[in-house]
């Protein structure tokens, strides 16, 4: 029999124990597990949003939704509701579905972009079900047997990021993850591989293994400090290296099913509402405003009453240039950042998990394994980059120098692609891997007033009357299908998700 491997993974928090979670779940006896944490490092959550995907994680996981969602204060999330990125006074919902009904292989926007020309469309938004119901503040399961229209949806959460990695270091524990407190003081390593052989803890405890995950955070004792992997650095496109984030009282009234992200003069805030209480951030720049107008700022912005003062978070936009070198494997913030418009964090970590379990080694390491790990991690981080950085750049906003600047900077190519195609076709760029396909990319551009010169020409039948008899029919099926929906709170109580604080 083949004694298992031994992971010793570095860093608790979401990405160490989701990691942890995963491994014990689905490599038992294959994977012997070790996470080492310190009690004294915190955990970097104020309020996290999150993306569908997370729910397949935990499915599988066999993790009960409600369960979590008791344990976490969790809200559910149908989209992200932008305000003020196109230009001050716009605002668009970035929906986790899609818009309408595709017809032989053309997508709804393009006879949405013909009526509109045509002069008989309404808002594109009135043709998403998941945005009339964020609207509303109301939220129901799409029906397993139900048609297009009805499970045209997905859903996310919306949750106490401190709470989860207790939860996911109690099954991972149940589950024969052996945890062990202190910090990293000395890393050794062998002569001839340069792979990593065992850790010093501050105890003095010396522990061996064969695979090292790297999830300390911004720290990456590991992968940057032991094996000195380069940094990729995207700052000069995504500037915001900073936040003041606080808690606030959440005010009576309805639970909003969507994360806000409103843009200010050196970036953005969040609003994220649990069933407790409310995470704010302000997410800036620190090259165009200071830290002290940073809090003044969202102090200023927030609803309710602050449950603390806010703090400074930093950080920098990139990822390594590898993410998996030698026998060291880096996961979450040691792999990567890109900041939390989009709610890509948790996802990218979850991505990287999964495909390490995958790709999962026996004793020796096989280089091709390792390309195709990094090869993964960094398509991911690279369209993830160019999502957000049109967030920026496709703006009419000229009101600060913050705006000035991420309006008129050079974007990468792979981007600058994209843009044409739309701007020249309506086409969103076609792709069978990766986050973010065509309704989220659509979502943005016309959100953000990026109107394309044509619409596709098949759109072009039925004629004009049959088009809007059609739109109008669909507009009104989903605001019927909406009104039939519990309101948010509702929905959560029902589903024995309401937890306490």
């Amino acid at each position: 029999m083949i004694d298992p491997v031994r992971v010793v993974i570095v860093g608790g928090g979401t990405a160490g124990w989701m990691t942890a979670s995963a491994l014990a779940r689905f490599l038992p006896g294959v994977a012997d597990v070790r996470l080492i944490e310190s009690e004294e490092i915190g955990i970097v959550g104020v309020g996290e949003a999150t993306l569908p995907h997370l729910r397949a994680f935990l499915q599988r996981l066999g993790i009960d939704e409600a369960e979590m969602m008791r344990a976490t204060n969790a809200t559910f999330k149908l989209g992200i509701d932008f305000r003020d990125f196109g230009g001050i006074g716009d605002r668009y919902v970035h929906p986790f579905g899609a818009y309408g009904v595709d017809l032989a292989g053309v997508g709804f926007h393009h006879y949405w972009l013909r009526a509109r020309a045509e002069g008989s469309a309404r808002s594109l938004e009135d043709y998403s079900l998941p945005i009339v119901a964020a609207r509303a503040n109301r939220f129901a399961f799409p029906p397993a047997d139900g048609d297009f229209l009805s499970s045209s949806y997905g859903w996310a959460y919306q949750f106490d990021a401190t709470k989860l990695a207790p939860m996911l270091r109690g099954y991972s524990e149940a589950r024969g993850v052996v945890r062990t407190e202190g910090r990293v003081t000395g890393v050794e390593r062998d002569g001839a591989s340069g792979d990593v052989t065992e850790l010093v803890l501050d105890s003095g405890e010396r522990i061996a293994g064969d695979l090292f995950i790297d999830c300390s955070g911004f720290r990456a004792l590991l992968i940057g400090g032991a094996m000195d992997a380069a940094w990729e650095d995207w700052s000069h496109w995504l500037p915001c290296d900073r936040a003041a984030a606080l808690p606030t009282e959440r005010l009576p009234g309805a639970i909003e099913p969507y994360t806000r992200a409103t843009a200010m003069g050196a970036g953005w805030r969040w609003h994220i509402p649990l069933q407790h209480r409310v995470g704010n951030g302000y997410v800036f720049s620190s090259s165009f405003l200071s830290d002290d107008a940073a809090c003044d700022a969202i102090l200023g912005a927030v609803e309710g009453s602050p449950r603390a003062d806010p703090r400074i978070l930093r950080f920098r936009a990139g990822r390594r240039r590898q993410s998996w070198v030698g026998n060291v494997v880096s996961i979450g913030l040691a792999s990567g950042f890109l900041e939390p418009l989009e709610s890509t964090s948790i996802h990218l970590a979850q991505m990287a998990v999964m495909r390490l379990v995958e790709l999962f080694p026996e004793r020796t390491i096989d280089p091709a394994d390792r390309d195709a790990f990094n090869a993964t991690v960094d398509y991911e981080y690279d369209r993830v980059r160019d999502f957000l950085i049109l967030h920026y750049h496709a703006t009419t906003r000229g009101d600060s120098d913050f705006w000035n600047h991420v309006r008129t900077m050079a974007v990468p190519d792979s981007l600058a692609a994209k843009l044409e195609l739309w701007r020249e076709t309506g086409r969103v760029e076609k792709y069978g891997e990766g986050l973010f396909l065509e309704p989220s990319w659509v979502a943005v551009y016309l959100g953000q007033g990026q109107v394309p010169l044509r619409h596709d020409p098949r759109a072009d039948n039925p004629a004009a009357p049959a088009l809007t008899r059609a739109l109008d029919e669909l507009a009104g099926d989903i605001a019927r299908r909406v009104a039939a929906m519990r309101d948010h709170e509702a929905a959560l109580r029902a589903h024995g998700a309401w937890g306490t604080a």
